[in-house]
């Protein structure tokens, strides 16, 4: 396996899940896939797809490669999407899914069985323009990234405003297109502000407490992030999108390494695929595939399960790349 060894930290290339999945593939595949969710060994995908192709969907699948289940379609009906952008359970095990181009959320049962939408265009409170980034804390309230009024606006799971922050700008607390967002265990809310090239921590209440962003030394930069992740030592995962890699922090602000992907081989699925078409096979013979194929292209999506393995998505491979941490390594070092 593949490690990279830093800040008193070992990162191991684990596997991948995933390939591009549109046609032949029946069904398995994340096409184009913009962020995910992880529970219980399950990957919750929403798939961008591309305009009016097939592609616009929710794909669930096992950790051990196995497809739960697929739905949702192109559209502007219920249960449809156009542009999806987020997706998140809430306690009870719903799927809220976000839409910046209906301007919408949209919720289904665990099982995919549209339940309800909300959500209207403007810049007055409670209504979006551009939502992005979703994500639910314990108390299940809703913190959306409204992304084209760059704030941030806190939701009952029904629609509800609770209360908002932010507002246009590169002062602290202000943001230009923010994208993803993090609630960590303490409840704090982590936003991607992605024209700034930073990200923000939060209280629940929206003021800040700490930037992650290129230091004074040039240490740490991060060039347009989507997605942020929070492990249980409290260390920060955030895919840079614009450099193609994930930058990890401590829990200080510090800065620690980059991860820049490892896949030397393709997923279970996408050997299956390949060794069944002749034609890929030959492709793959006359070119240095594994060298291109096992880097990060566009991730724009990590979570954290409860084993602390690092799950990075890319929207450019269409596939899921998984890290594991040692956890023990830390404390061994300093035993020495």
């Amino acid at each position: 396996m593949l490690t990279t060894v830093a800040g008193g930290r070992v990162f191991e290339y684990d596997y991948c899940i995933g390939m591009q999945g549109v046609g032949a593939a029946g069904g398995r595949g994340f096409p184009v896939p913009v962020d995910f969710t992880l529970n219980k060994g399950v990957l919750y995908v929403m798939c961008r797809g591309a305009a009016e192709v097939a592609g616009q969907r929710v794909s669930i699948t096992s950790i051990d490669h196995d497809l739960i289940s697929v739905f949702g379609s192109h559209g502007s009906g219920d249960g449809q999407f156009s542009w999806p952008t987020s997706i998140d359970l809430d306690n009870n095990g719903n799927i809220y899914t976000a839409d910046e181009w209906l301007t919408r959320i949209t919720v289904f049962d665990r099982s995919g069985k549209f339940l309800q939408k909300w959500g209207e265009l403007g810049d007055g409170d409670g209504q979006l323009n551009r939502p992005s980034g979703i994500a639910f804390d314990r108390e299940d309230n809703l913190y959306v990234v409204d992304s084209l009024n760059n704030r941030v606006q806190v939701f009952t799971k029904n629609g509800q405003l609770l209360h908002k922050w932010g507002s246009y700008g590169n002062s602290d607390g202000q943001f230009d297109m923010p994208w993803g967002i993090c609630i960590d265990q303490s409840g704090s809310v982590f936003v991607a502000d992605w024209r700034n090239s930073r990200v923000q921590k939060f209280t629940p209440e929206g003021k800040l407490l700490m930037k992650f962003e290129e230091d004074d030394a040039g240490v740490g930069e991060i060039f347009r992030p989507t997605g942020i992740a929070v492990d249980s030592e409290g260390d920060v995962y955030i895919t840079d999108w614009g450099k193609n890699r994930l930058q990890i922090y401590g829990s200080d602000g510090g800065f620690i390494t980059s991860l820049y992907g490892d896949a030397e081989e393709p997923s279970a699925w996408a050997k299956e695929y390949i060794d069944v078409n002749p034609d890929y096979i030959q492709v793959r013979r006359r070119m240095n595939a594994k060298e291109e194929e096992k880097v990060f292209l566009r991730p724009i999506a990590v979570n954290i399960d409860d084993q602390d393995r690092i799950f990075v998505l890319e929207n450019g491979r269409h596939r899921v790349q998984v890290y594991k941490k040692d956890k023990n390594f830390m404390e061994a070092q300093l035993n020495l």
